[in-house]
């Protein structure tokens, strides 16, 4: 008769809780090395092993050895000249499994991507730094920024900077554009984009949070003092008589309740005039003209009705007909099918020269009246 050894459950058990835990071992090991795994276009610290006429190998640690070869050496070359055996720097993973088992590597490339790491923080930390300007074109400013090409657009220029001579003319505002290159200007990073090699800078946000202060004093709806600062195709700035850091804008549409192709034709550079505030967001506030000037549409209906005959001036032709001045700032319309085309029409109408139409119908509450030729 086999005795049995009354300790043989507690053996088992010991064995069962020794596998498991190897168990448990090897898969917290297994996630540890997941974890550590390499991957491409990360950046990793390498040490320089030796240097050859071909590439330049380095240590990489557990991660085995790296090496810049080809096109990556003749792009690393200038850093490579600054290193010695024993030198660490950052490097950036092409490939794990490279030519030979090399771990291929990118010094130039770990280069940039450092440099955009570090716009991005100063996007972050909403830090004020200095660029230069490098060119220009009709949107705006061409910048350096720690060696990366940065972009300043005209909307993001300071009340100071912005080319307001130009007042509207393009080839002025290219060319005033141009007295930039060479200066150093104090921005704030607002977009951050390295795949699609995309920075933006600011100069007006380096100013907008004494602006945004200062604006908490205003209101909507509140009638200002301005003297008008500048003229774009757009609208104008308005810079606030009280409070001169403040600068406003007034939208073309926001200068008279008429079409108008240029804000020209209502206000001229250094001019004063009275504005209402109609909106404040974001350290920008928004201004009106028209809001101060009595709405000419509000009485329309007693002027006009339809099938009145009435007399008008081209004011303006656009693709689907022409733009006719009435008495009182009233505007209408009269469409190119009138004519069966656009050079009937060009014959038939003469800019600022009067001639007989009659109205089709009027529509106040969508400011429109359609008018006719008169047989």
């Amino acid at each position: 008769m086999v005795r049995r050894d009354h300790r043989e459950p507690v053996f088992i058990s010991m064995l069962t809780d020794i596998k498991n835990s190897k168990t448990a071992l090897l898969e917290v090991m297994k996630d540890e090395l997941s974890n550590v795994r390499l991957r491409d276009g990360e950046v990793v610290d390498a040490e320089l092993l030796r240097k050859t006429p071909r590439g330049v190998f380095f240590d990489l640690g557990k991660f085995g050895t790296g090496i810049v070869y080809g096109a990556e050496f003749i792009n690393a070359r200038n850093i490579l000249k600054k290193l010695n055996p024993g030198d660490r720097v950052s490097a950036r993973i092409e490939t794990i499994d490279g030519e030979g088992g090399y771990v291929e590597l990118s010094l130039a490339e770990a280069s940039k991507q450092k440099l955009w790491q570090q716009v991005q923080e100063l996007q972050e930390s909403g830090e004020v730094v200095k660029v230069k300007i490098t060119g220009s074109n009709p949107s705006g400013l061409l910048a350096d920024l720690l060696g990366l090409k940065a972009f300043l657009p005209l909307s993001q220029l300071s009340p100071e900077h912005y080319p307001k001579g130009a007042q509207g003319d393009n080839q002025k505002g290219i060319e005033a554009m141009k007295e930039f290159v060479g200066q150093e200007i104090g921005v704030k990073v607002i977009a951050v984009n390295s795949r699609a090699n995309k920075l933006i800078v600011s100069e007006r946000e380096m100013l907008s949070a004494n602006v945004k202060e200062l604006l908490t004093a205003y209101k909507v709806g509140q009638d200002i003092d301005g003297i008008v600062s500048g003229i774009a195709d757009f609208g104008i700035f308005v810079r606030f008589v009280d409070n001169p850091q403040i600068e406003g804008l007034v939208h073309i549409s926001e200068l008279d309740h008429k079409i108008i192709d240029s804000p020209k034709e209502i206000v001229g550079l250094d001019e004063a005039v009275k504005v209402r505030i109609i909106d404040i967001k974001e350290g920008r506030v928004f201004l009106s003209i028209k809001a101060l000037k009595s709405d000419p549409w509000e009485n329309v209906a007693a002027l006009y009705k339809a099938g009145q005959e009435v007399s008008g001036k081209v004011y303006k032709f656009n693709p689907f007909g022409a733009v006719i001045e009435l008495e009182g700032g009233i505007q209408g319309l009269i469409h190119i099918s009138e004519f069966g085309g656009a050079d009937e029409m060009k014959k038939a109408l003469i800019p600022k020269e009067s001639k007989q139409f009659v109205i089709d119908s009027v529509k106040p509450e969508e400011k429109r009246i359609i008018l006719k030729v008169k047989k």
